[in-house]
């Protein structure tokens, strides 16, 4: 048996190129297959069908597969489907020809219990979101350099504009295992579980 941490389902089965390179271990099915054999994934990535509306699929995926978190992946994303797939239970949604390095760092995040969410898209959440419920350990009054490093404070700065940790990396001239390092440390020290929640803070703290 075929030990897989990463599900993906398709129309057809087929693997992409880039999901492989991510994930050596993956194993693919296609909607309807028997999954029943399988040990349970630590993720299912969902390939979403254009013909078919994406609440049928989703439904249709989680009986198909034992309840587990889901990404979500669009031919063509856009940030109405994200917002109505958010509210279905995913945890993440990429556009489903993202880089290889793009799925790992998902799949990093969704794999801790935190959310992915594109850089338009988190753009229109925080400003949708002035009502939503903050971190429990935000700590009003607090100014942001008092608990986070310069340079914390200037990878926070990118961070919640939506760039990645490469992307990160290459603005701040350092490396990305540095970001990822400093990314670690932010979410520590501002009790925060992920992008959003950080964008969240921010916002009602003040900006960085």
């Amino acid at each position: 048996m075929i030990v897989s941490h990463h599900l993906f389902l398709s129309d057809n089965g087929k693997v992409l190129p880039h999901w492989q390179q991510a994930f050596s271990d993956l194993k693919a099915l296609r909607f309807g297959d028997p999954a029943m054999v399988l040990p349970a994934p630590d993720i299912v990535w969902l390939r979403l069908r254009a013909e078919v509306p994406f609440r049928e699929q989703l439904l249709a995926a989680r009986e198909q597969v034992a309840q587990r978190p889901y990404v979500v992946m669009s031919d063509m994303p856009n940030d109405d489907e994200a917002l109505a797939v958010f509210a279905l239970g995913a945890r993440g949604y990429c556009n489903s020809h993202a880089s290889a390095a793009v799925l790992q760092q998902i799949a990093s995040v969704v794999s801790q219990g935190g959310l992915w969410i594109g850089a338009s898209l988190m753009q229109r959440m925080v400003v949708m979101s002035a009502q939503a419920t903050l971190p429990p350990q935000k700590m009003p009054g607090k100014d942001l350099a008092v608990l986070l490093t310069q340079r914390e404070l200037e990878v926070a700065q990118i961070v919640v504009s939506g760039a990645s940790n490469k992307e990160v990396a290459s603005q701040l001239g350092i490396a990305e295992r540095t970001v990822k390092s400093h990314v670690g440390a932010i979410f520590e020290k501002l009790g925060v579980r992920d992008r959003l929640q950080l964008a969240l803070l921010i916002r009602n703290q003040g900006s960085v």
